[in-house]
């Protein structure tokens, strides 16, 4: 597959700084959604990726050490420029998980080091996206620009639910990260919910329980 096939398609005109966007955390009980906007060097559109980063895939796919390795390579490349964006769930709860993904998105392109003119988005289009983009179904595994954003998206999130995990250890998030997992149903049917629950989600809007302080 011609995983730079969006790229080079879109690399024209005005469009000369293209981002990958993608992000973590949507359908979590727990914990809060990341997004992460990625640059590629539009010269890797016709030259590759280098060797180190052949592995670049959907962040799902991937074995967790693989992603690990991905993450520190990306995040020390001073040629790759990127951007993350974490919301947490008092917003996911404030405004709904969907609004709060787009603001994620939104986010991470803003902390880029200079503006993208345009974007490739994983998945359905985002109406209130910055930039002009392109959305992708699976575009996390045809696009290394989405698949880098990917990885950064998804182990910054997991990362912070092992540390979650430290806090409230009773809930289990290291092993699941927050997804309704009947590990973490369990815990919730038994601890109730903790301050880092989603309590606009099922089966969590219909507690009555207190929150953990």
């Amino acid at each position: 597959m011609d995983r730079f096939e969006f790229e080079r398609e879109h690399y024209t005109g005005e469009y000369k700084r293209l981002a990958g966007v993608d992000e973590a955390g949507r359908g979590p009980l727990a914990g809060p959604v990341v997004a992460a906007a990625v640059v590629l060097p539009s010269n890797w559109y016709t030259n590759g990726v280098p060797e180190s980063l052949a592995k670049l895939d959907d962040s799902k796919r991937l074995t967790e050490k693989v992603r690990e390795e991905l993450y520190k390579i990306i995040r020390s490349n001073a040629d790759i420029d990127k951007g993350i964006a974490v919301i947490d769930n008092e917003v996911i709860d404030e405004v709904n998980i969907l609004q709060a993904t787009y603001r994620a998105m939104n986010e991470a392109l803003g902390e880029l080091s200079k503006p993208a003119t345009y974007a490739l988005v994983d998945g359905r289009p985002v109406p209130s996206l910055s930039l002009p983009h392109s959305a992708i179904v699976k575009g996390d595994s045809k696009s290394y620009s989405i698949g880098a954003a990917s990885i950064l998206a998804k182990v910054t999130r997991d990362r912070l639910m092992v540390e979650y995990d430290q806090k409230y250890p009773e809930y289990g998030f290291a092993a699941h990260k927050g997804y309704g997992t009947q590990a973490h149903l369990a815990a919730i049917n038994k601890q109730g919910a903790c301050p880092i629950h989603r309590m606009s989600f099922a089966p969590l809007s219909n507690m009555q329980g207190e929150l953990f302080s």
